[in-house]
């Protein structure tokens, strides 16, 4: 792009401009995402400090995104940036992202390629659930980088912003311009676009860099006024196992003999622990996820399973509703966050799918966005097993008859009383049309590297047994590839 000159007047305009978006942002309830990437010394830090300045910094956050910490090393790769996105109203500044990780961290074309296609369906997915994203590329050439090298290098009080990959990537500039420049254009998309500047001159660099926000966020808003904030639905690119429906599934021949319980629990619990050294030493993170009726038997059913396992390497996450920070973000954000590290376990009560269940049946998202988080999920399922993960999917499936036997068990018995409540009773009401959402949810989702198990559980024993034989045959397989 050709440079603009901008005198100090026109630059503290432009920033009383975006102290005025910023004002209406946060009436819009539009949350902000700008990523300033470029080469070591480019002027990323400057520009940010420059856009900033009139901002009202109880509304923006600024993360160096250079490097990656120990703990996100053992997370996904989506992880740092999923868990730094803003809350609606508000801005995110990434000073670096992922074109620099995705060059320098991918092990091999396969894991680059991958990479690059979870970056721009992660960005897909934040634009059809309302985000902006602002994404601008800072060029030097090679002169002036070893020049601006030198003279932060030359002043104790700066030379400690020299790292030593900024010299390497001035030793071999052609292969890092190369290479930077395929993964831009590769991530250049239509929802979120890359935009070029020189950065020779870092004064004008700053001016543009500001026009170039604003103008995005009156373009947004104009849009969504225009045309709403409903979304096209994606096509689903990914293989579907025959799923069968909850009316045809079996329930009265699934049980198992107390004394045979008790043995096979045994063995299997004993099994699973030695199975989890091998996920820690390997480090393959497992993440488990159960939804199912109320009273089905999830928490016994968790227990069984957690109970074979090292206390410190595994986590019980009970999901509720969501907090007003969690509301503020993008639905998954809450479990981006809760994502296990390399090694480890997290097992859900109750998962991402409400989004298709309960949000969907009581009104708490509108049609477009539970109709496109099918994708969304099957997508974010794919990342996670793309990154190494074992995901296990669970229904703990009882029918009708049963549910009300142990709500009034539960009811009539003051030591159980507080697992009942006036929700459990409103949803058993809408049974039939949970019925339809959750078949749906499992035909939509049934994929074939993050398939659903369904858990006869009239006889709890029985249920128990089957989710662990699931569990262990899902490691070895993993463990054998």
């Amino acid at each position: 792009m050709k440079e603009k000159k901008y005198t100090k007047e026109e630059r503290d305009a432009l920033r009383s401009k975006l102290a005025d978006k910023q004002v209406v942002v946060k009436e819009k309830k539009l949350p902000v995402i700008v990523m300033l990437e470029g080469f070591g010394a480019a002027g990323k830090g400057s520009a940010i400090s420059s856009t900033i300045r009139f901002m009202d910094p109880r509304f923006f956050k600024v993360y160096n995104m250079d490097k990656i910490t120990e703990e996100e090393e053992r997370r996904p790769f989506l992880y740092r940036y999923a868990v730094k996105m803003p809350a609606q109203g508000q801005f995110t500044f990434f000073d670096g992202g992922y074109i620099d990780e995705i060059v320098k961290r991918s092990q091999n074309k396969k894991q680059m390629k991958q990479r690059i296609e979870s970056m721009n369906n992660f960005e897909r997915s934040m634009t059809d659930n309302g985000y902006l994203i602002v994404k601008i590329y800072l060029h030097v050439d090679k002169k002036t980088q070893k020049n601006r090298l030198k003279e932060l290098l030359e002043h104790k009080n700066t030379a400690w912003r020299v790292t030593k990959e900024d010299l390497e990537q001035n030793e071999n500039f052609e292969y890092y311009e190369e290479a930077y420049g395929k993964v831009r254009e590769q991530t250049n998309t239509k929802c979120c676009p890359w935009h070029v500047l020189e950065s020779a001159h870092l004064s004008d660099v700053e001016g543009e860099i500001i026009s170039i926000i604003t103008n995005a966020i009156d373009a947004r808003i104009a849009a969504d006024e225009k045309n709403g904030k409903d979304r096209p639905l994606q096509q689903n690119p990914y293989t579907l196992l025959p799923a069968t429906k909850l009316s045809k599934v079996s329930l009265q021949d699934k049980t198992i003999a107390d004394d045979a319980y008790q043995e096979e629990l045994k063995s299997l619990q004993k099994k699973l622990g030695k199975l989890h050294n091998k996920l820690y030493r390997k480090r393959i993170p497992l993440i488990v996820a159960y939804e199912g009726w109320d009273a089905a038997g999830k928490g016994g059913n968790i227990k069984r399973v957690a109970s074979a396992l090292d206390a410190r390497g595994y986590e019980v996450l009970p999901i509720a509703s969501p907090s007003p920070e969690e509301k503020a973000r993008h639905f998954l954000y809450r479990f981006y966050t809760r994502l296990p590290k390399s090694g480890h376990i997290a097992i859900f009560d109750r998962t991402w799918y409400g989004r298709v269940m309960v949000e969907r049946l009581e009104g708490f998202c509108s049609e477009n966005d539970w109709q496109r988080a099918f994708h969304e999920m099957n997508e974010f399922e794919h990342d996670l097993t793309a990154d190494g993960a074992i995901v296990v999917k669970f229904w703990v499936h009882i029918d009708k008859d049963t549910q009300l036997a142990r709500f009034n068990d539960r009811q009539n018995t003051p030591e159980k009383q507080w697992k009942i409540t006036e929700e459990d009773w409103r949803n058993r009401e809408k049974w039939d049309q949970y019925e339809v959402a959750i078949d749906e949810m499992i035909a939509k989702t049934n994929t074939d590297f993050a398939p659903w198990t369904i858990l006869e559980s009239n006889d709890k024993h029985y249920a128990r047994i089957k989710a662990l034989k699931t569990i262990i045959a899902a490691i070895e397989k993993r463990l054998e590839a």
